[in-house]
């Protein structure tokens, strides 16, 4: 079977390679990283001019008809670069919502602009006491007239302070726990009884917790059919996980190209540790570990753009093994590095934490693990 990329996708990577490289150092990434709204809105329109934006939507939406494994090619070298632009909350998490329950008027509203470059928005679907459990919400949303009033807390939006729109599930019928009588509601940030508390990050992205205190919207906020969202907000978080999961092994490629070359040329006892034998071993392992990795990402991302039977436990195979693997990998990288591995300077601290970021979003090692025996 031929895993090679095709013509486009191979552009595509090249063009991101070439970005990074030029435009996109690690001391620009801090800076970035260091800001208010924590991404650059001059890079943003770039990715936009670029057409990358675009990559995961239909040419009817104003896409590149693109599907996961152009976004695997896309995050991995975002990866790569430790790119802190909000790429997942955009594209991949609002974007995969709205194009699958967007009205035509919906995405001309909100979709397209995303597309462009013109308006950030995110998906609020996580809440405190819901542990990884998309369906443990307890965010209500009640019919009033011809408006809907939605009341309840979002917490770790990602780009959630500085998004113009949010996507919030909320509970229109049912109890907390139940897949049925989940309903999605696109909401501008400004709406009266919004408020966003937003932080940054470990992995220097920012985040914001989200109440809503009696927020009151019209009807065509609602995305689908009453009752009816949670299969578009699943399917939205699966492909972010097959995203991170992109995002992941391109930075344990990283760190392992990166310990590598640092051992040949940090000397001890006259020679370079690299020629110390139980080093290379470790090394070794390192470099086994993300090729097992990329090969399980191909296999998960086949499965699921087939709509395979076990697609969602490939997309649990993956991620529980990015989890393991990652922080394995992130662990030697540091150790190999020496006390300098740790420092604020280096880069490869902050791989590692981005690392450790995304071993516990949608869902750890050890809930993907569990999924996977049931």
């Amino acid at each position: 079977m031929d895993f090679s990329l095709n013509e486009v996708q191979m552009m595509l990577d090249e063009s991101i390679e070439k970005f990074i490289a030029n435009d996109y150092d690690f001391d620009r990434r801090q800076k970035i990283a260091a800001t208010e709204s924590g991404f650059d809105a001059d890079v943003w329109r770039t990715f936009a001019e670029l057409g990358w934006t675009a990559v995961p939507f239909s040419e009817a939406d104003g896409g590149f008809d693109g599907g996961m494994e152009e976004v695997m090619v896309v995050m991995q070298r975002f990866g790569q670069g430790l790119v802190v632009e909000p790429y997942l909350a955009n594209v991949i998490l609002a974007g995969g919502v709205l194009k699958r329950l967007a009205t035509d008027a919906q995405k001309q509203k909100w979709l397209q602009p995303m597309i462009a470059g013109e308006l950030q928005a995110t998906l609020a679907f996580t809440e405190p006491q819901g542990r990884y459990d998309l369906a443990r919400v307890v965010t209500s949303a009640r019919a009033d007239g011809d408006d809907w009033v939605l009341d309840g807390h979002k917490a770790y939006v990602l780009n959630g302070g500085t998004a113009d729109l949010l996507l919030i599930p909320a509970r229109t019928s049912g109890d907390a726990g139940s897949s049925e009588g989940i309903s999605l509601f696109a909401i501008a940030a400004d709406s009266t009884g919004l408020s966003r508390n937003s932080y940054q990050t470990v992995d220097g992205l920012r985040a914001a917790e989200v109440v809503l205190d009696g927020v009151r919207v019209p009807a065509d906020a609602l995305l689908g059919e009453v009752d009816g969202g949670f299969a578009a907000l699943e399917a939205a978080v699966d492909e972010a996980t097959l995203a991170v999961c992109a995002e992941a092994v391109g930075i344990m490629r990283t760190l392992t190209d990166k310990t590598v070359a640092y051992t040949k040329s940090r000397v001890q006892f006259g020679v370079p540790i690299a020629s110390f034998q139980a080093l290379q071993h470790r090394m070794v392992d390192m470099l086994t570990a993300c090729e097992q990795a990329q090969s399980l990402l191909l296999w998960a991302i086949m499965r699921y753009a087939s709509d395979a039977e076990d697609a969602r436990a490939a997309v649990s195979s993956i991620k529980y093994l990015v989890g393991t693997s990652g922080q394995k990998i992130g662990e030697e990288a540091v150790q190999l590095h020496g006390g300098m591995g740790v420092t604020w300077d280096l880069d490869v601290a902050h791989y590692f934490k981005r690392l450790t970021a995304i071993g516990l979003m949608f869902g750890d090692a050890d809930w993907h693990l569990d999924k996977l025996a049931a």
